[in-house]
């Protein structure tokens, strides 16, 4: 973890409701696809967690929804503002496992972290194909950007208004794929573990408060007793988890 001054260099709406943030700052402390940060939203109380979308050297970007206060005020964000933020959080996805042909899973906001470990999946010659969900058309994102980087996406709505009508697990053949990398709501990641037939890694959302394993506010129960969302995870292996 470090915690580090971001300046804000692009905040702008690329969905309904939903924005992507570009910082430049300091990206040493991230080392793996599926972390994230904690951004201090002056006059809350309590930081903001997000997964990192992409990094590189100098710059970082995230993508968010605005659901409450927090993001409703982040949405309001201009150029040129400073943030303080703590960087470099959690565990990221692993691709040591993966195969050659992987199965990237999403849903709303857990397609952002997808983005670059496609990438990195990619630069390691595998094959990886995408399967996002949303509510409607109008929430929809990334899913051109995918298809830009020669990777097959598939869609679902739950209103039929893009791609398939239903789920994500409606849009996608989980009997595909040598190994599977999902991140979404809880109800989706449990669907998508109990279909599949081949191993894979999930990444939880969970509300937080420190961010860094002090307040156990992120507690959830595994195969090997309690753990925190925020340092032993996000990201855990398909079977480590208990429903």
């Amino acid at each position: 973890m470090k915690q580090c001054v971001y300046l804000i260099e692009e905040n702008e709406q690329i969905a309904q409701n939903t924005y992507r943030i570009v910082f430049s700052g300091d990206t040493s402390a991230f080392t793996a696809p599926g972390q994230f940060l904690n951004l201090e939203v002056s006059g809350l109380y309590l930081r903001r967690p997000f997964s990192v979308c992409e990094w590189e050297k100098g710059h970082v970007s995230i993508v968010y929804k605005v659901v409450g206060a927090g993001t409703q005020k982040m949405s309001t964000f201009k150029r040129g503002r400073e943030v303080d933020v703590l960087t470099g959080l959690g565990k990221g996805f692993d691709t040591e496992n993966s195969g050659p042909r992987p199965l990237l899973i999403g849903g709303g906001a857990g397609v952002p972290p997808l983005m670059m470990l496609c990438k990195m999946l990619l630069a390691q010659k595998k094959q990886p194909t995408v399967a996002v969900g949303f509510g409607s058309a109008g929430e929809a994102f990334f899913q051109d950007a995918f298809r830009n980087l020669g990777v097959p996406v598939s869609i679902a709505t739950m209103d039929g208004s893009l791609g398939a009508k239903g789920m994500v697990l409606d849009a996608c053949r989980m009997d595909a794929c040598t190994y599977f990398y999902a991140c979404g709501p809880i109800a989706m990641l449990k669907a998508v573990c109990a279909a599949s037939c081949s191993d894979g890694q999930v990444s939880l959302e969970e509300r937080m408060g420190c961010g860094f394993g002090a307040c156990m506010g992120c507690t959830v129960i595994t195969q090997r007793g309690p753990k925190r969302v925020c340092t032993e995870g996000p990201v855990f292996d398909k079977g480590e988890l208990v429903w």
